[in-house]
């Protein structure tokens, strides 16, 4: 087999521009395009590069020449290995003003559609320690540094509690600390990776289908609650309970601790039993005058107090009339619906997973709000004319759907109904756009275009766009071209 010759390096190239993922952009004296990962604009860098493609080029920063004036020593001591924090070399207001230019590029190069004047994004007041929920794994294959593998020194303990490294489903690199998740859920991690590591507790080998821990996901609300869920790959009782007893006595501020046995390939949680061993079985976060109990499988925003400012927004542009039937797709815990509840007649929300759906009763039954209903299962199954004849048309929709954007069938069903106004929330700048350009036909943004910055030192937004139907046409024709979009996500 003939060997690829190696693509030579290039030297002193200006970044001018991010592209998708946040990597630099700059182009060679012959005009071609280069993507450079830990490159931001205004660095002159030297590029080893990886990839060739059609029409581009892919690398990474072999040697940084020039400093942008918008570039800042990052913080975390992972930074440039977990994948995470793809923007915590940048100024704060750079990011922001990047974040904004790529939703503007995505709306007018994807979507094609006519937006009003934008207005400027809206920040985070707290850029580290916001995140309320992560999820580590448990690796016996940890991630080596280019100093260990090629250094002297025998390399010991190879397990891990971390991220995967991007593109390497079998690699995690060890955390020592998160910078934005708050400081408790960070020592009861490391308690975790100590005291197993001093037991011989093995960790999970995600080649050989073989160990005993798979997975931590750590959740904490803004009233100061917790929850700890650790996943084992099979049942060892009294190890595992030696282990949850262990936090237990440690952490006696846990609120609410479980356990799961996966013994799967995959390490998705939503098909399996979750046993409470500790507490209750859920935490409670606060939004406004309401009260959300949160569950294991359930979605919550992932920066509850940036998620109030947008909501707030939201409830403030859509202009709800006490008359109105609002329909609230891919609701979650119902935190929308349950929000704009008191400034409307009725709100119905739709969402795949049952778990949340029960706790979206539950939670609109403890915050004394009767004029909400949710329905479970698959949004293009459910989302039907069938569903519209028992719940009354809207007069508004809700819809933040995952960042796979809306089915095709749930377009068509909107193209069908021609509801006056759409609010559209999206976590992708991209499918959203993709699905406004479809959306096109009968709707036109009625307000200006807002974008949130929800999680910070990352390239992702929160971005809210308000849809009037003024393009009615006798015959509907649906969109002959769409993009195959998958599953749930947040």
């Amino acid at each position: 087999m003939r060997r690829k010759k190696p693509i030579p390096p290039i030297e002193k190239l200006s970044i001018d521009g991010i592209a998708k993922k946040g990597k630099g952009v700059g182009r060679t004296d012959e005009g071609q395009v280069v993507f450079v990962s830990g490159a931001i604009p205004g660095d002159v860098v030297d590029v080893n590069v990886q990839k060739k493609r059609r029409r581009h080029l892919e690398g990474k920063v072999a040697q940084l020449l020039s400093k942008s004036k918008d570039r800042i020593s990052p913080k975390c001591d992972h930074f440039g290995t977990c994948g995470g924090c793809t923007w915590q070399q940048m100024e704060y207001k750079a990011q922001l003003k990047h974040k904004q230019q790529e939703v503007e590029d995505a709306l007018e190069r994807i979507g094609n559609v006519e937006v009003p004047k934008y207005e400027a994004i809206v920040g985070c007041e707290d850029t580290f320690a916001y995140r309320n929920k992560m999820e580590f794994s448990f690796s016996a294959r940890r991630w080596l540094t280019a100093a260990e593998i090629n250094g002297e020194k025998e390399i010991g303990d190879r397990s891990a509690l971390g991220f995967h490294i991007p593109g390497m489903w079998d690699k995690v690199v060890d955390i020592s600390y998160c910078h934005i998740q708050p400081e408790l859920p960070n020592s009861i991690r490391n308690e975790v990776k100590s005291y197993a590591r001093k037991k011989g507790l093995t960790f999970f080998d995600a080649r050989d289908k073989d160990g005993f821990l798979r997975s931590l996901m750590l959740r904490t609300t803004l009233l100061g609650d917790i929850m700890v869920v650790i996943q084992f790959f099979h049942e060892e009782k009294e190890a595992r309970e030696a282990l949850l007893n262990h936090l237990v006595a440690t952490f006696p501020n846990i609120t609410s601790l479980h356990y799961i046995i996966n013994e799967k390939a995959n390490d998705s949680i939503y098909d399996q039993e979750i046993h409470c061993y500790h507490g209750t079985n859920f935490i409670t976060e606060r939004m406004g005058s309401l009260n959300f109990r949160i569950t294991p499988k359930a979605f919550y925003q992932t920066n509850p107090a940036q998620a109030e400012v947008l909501y707030t927004k939201a409830l403030a542009i859509a202009e709800l009339k006490k008359s109105d039937v609002v329909y609230d797709l891919y609701t979650g815990l119902g935190t929308i619906a349950q929000y704009v509840a008191k400034s409307c007649k009725k709100v119905i929300g739709i969402e795949s997973v049952p778990d949340a759906i029960v706790a979206a009763k539950e939670n609109a039954m403890r915050n004394k709000i009767t004029n909400t209903d949710f329905e479970v299962g698959d949004m293009r199954k459910v989302f039907t004319n069938d569903f519209v004849a028992r719940h009354g048309k809207a007069n508004v929709i809700i819809t933040d759907p995952p960042r796979d954007g809306m089915h095709k069938d749930v377009i068509n069903q909107l193209l069908e109904l021609k509801t006056p106004k759409i609010l559209y929330i999206s976590c992708n700048t991209q499918t959203q756009a993709r699905d406004l350009a479809l959306l096109n036909e009968i709707y036109k943004v009625n307000v200006n275009y807002l974008s949130y910055t929800v999680v910070s030192v990352s390239t992702s937004t929160e971005n809210f766009i308000l849809l009037s139907a003024i393009r009615f046409s006798s015959i509907y024709h649906p969109p002959q071209k769409y993009s195959k979009s998958t599953g749930h996500c947040h």
